[in-house]
């Protein structure tokens, strides 16, 4: 099938309404707008926007967000999913998501549900939002599922950011700390040498290290900035290979310092997604599945992997999360609790809130420990590298003073 935009009057409102559709042909694309109750007015085969176009507007969490809940929103209301879309493409300001909201729309018209038409564009809806979608229209409460999507959005949005914020202030210091060596280095260091090379004097072992390092760098800053972009490159490709990820999963709930933000982390992503599943209709076998790739490591998607194989041949889902190290103890216990009282969607939404409630409080802790911590290793450096200037200059003039 091919894909038309196209330039239609709807029959019931008299509004032009602009969209897409996917039809084998032009006149099998008129003839089903028609079908629809639209009245063509113009029709031609969409063009691709190129690569420029998939750079031009990316597609933010909060533009995500308010196309959700606007979408609920109208559903709720009463009106039928087409004109709900064609009422939110209006109001979208991204050129981006314009384009992908025409073709849902497009693929809705067409026949598909809204689940699969989002499924289409699985590189901004993730599995987490089209199986709330899914579920949602299975149960008849779409713009429930939407609201329910929309805050579970903003939620993640909302602790991702808060942790980007605790470590963009080490990001910064690092920063400070290469540009006060890059400076003492290429300004200070060759002034030094200098003035021993004109007095015939042996530089300090330490300054003398500072030097070589900086003539090094000198001269050959081409083969550093090679090896620096090859060694990036191949991390980042090592880094996307099955085992490269393991590691790195394994590393954020090891490494120290972080290991208790990142382990909070998780199990509020999994607490938090299970119940919003449960709560909107997803049988248990599925929210573990959608949960194993939606916490984003691979070492606590495994844990609920087999979690869900336990699950399956009968056993209760507390008592195989209960065997897994990687999982906090309390999400098992609540998630007793609500097996025993049937509402497991409501306590795993309890669990998630102390996880979240303990991640806000550990990244207020580790901002709060890491900046003096910083400023200790700041000073360590700045102040060996300016000792190891200072100090050839402090015993020059103490030897040239007492000849």
């Amino acid at each position: 099938m091919k894909k038309y935009s196209y330039e239609a009057r709807d029959r019931a409102t008299n509004k032009v309404v602009r969209s897409t559709v996917q039809a084998d042909s032009e006149s099998a694309a008129a003839h089903l707008l028609v079908e629809q109750g639209f009245v063509p007015l113009n029709i031609k085969e969409a063009v691709d926007g190129g690569m420029f176009g998939k750079l031009s507007g990316r597609i933010s969490t909060k533009d995500k967000v308010v196309f959700t809940r606007q979408l609920a929103t109208l559903i709720g209301a009463g009106l039928p999913l087409s004109q709900s879309l064609h009422t939110v493409l209006e109001q979208t300001q991204n050129k981006q998501l314009q384009s992908i909201i025409q073709d849902i729309t497009g693929s809705v018209e067409g026949g598909k549900s809204l689940s699969q038409a989002f499924s289409k564009h699985k590189n901004i809806f993730d599995n987490v939002f089209i199986s709330l979608v899914a579920a949602g229209e299975l149960s008849g409460t779409l713009d429930n599922a939407l609201q329910r999507i929309a805050t579970q959005q903003e939620k993640d949005a909302d602790t991702m950011s808060r942790i980007r914020g605790a470590l963009t202030y080490p990001l910064i210091v690092l920063f400070v700390i290469g540009a006060v060596m890059a400076f003492m280095l290429f300004t200070v260091v060759p002034q030094v040498q200098k003035l021993y090379e004109s007095l015939r004097k042996p530089l300090p072992v330490l300054t003398q290290v500072m030097v070589n390092v900086a003539n090094f760098t000198e001269k050959f800053w081409w083969l550093i900035l090679i090896i620096l972009v090859l060694a990036v490159y191949f991390a980042i490709q090592y880094v996307r290979t099955d085992a490269g990820r393991r590691m790195m999963d394994a590393l954020k709930l090891n490494v120290p310092f972080f290991k208790g933000m990142f382990s909070r982390l998780y199990m509020a992503r999994f607490a938090r997604t299970g119940q919003t599943l449960l709560a909107t209709g997803v049988s248990m076998l599925d929210m573990l599945r959608i949960t194993e790739t939606a916490v984003n490591n691979s070492i606590i998607g495994k844990a609920i992997e087999r979690a869900a194989d336990k699950v399956k041949g009968g056993k209760a889902l507390s008592d195989a999360l209960k065997s897994e190290p990687v999982i906090a103890s309390l999400v098992p216990q609540m998630i007793s609790i609500g097996e025993q009282s049937g509402k497991i969607d409501e306590m795993m939404g309890k669990a998630a809130q102390v996880y979240e409630d303990e991640l806000d409080e550990e990244v207020r802790t580790i901002s709060t420990a890491i900046e003096p911590v910083l400023m200790v290793v700041l000073a360590i450096v700045a102040g060996g590298m300016v000792g190891a200037v200072l100090f050839p200059i402090y015993s020059l003039v103490n030897g040239l003073g007492a000849g």
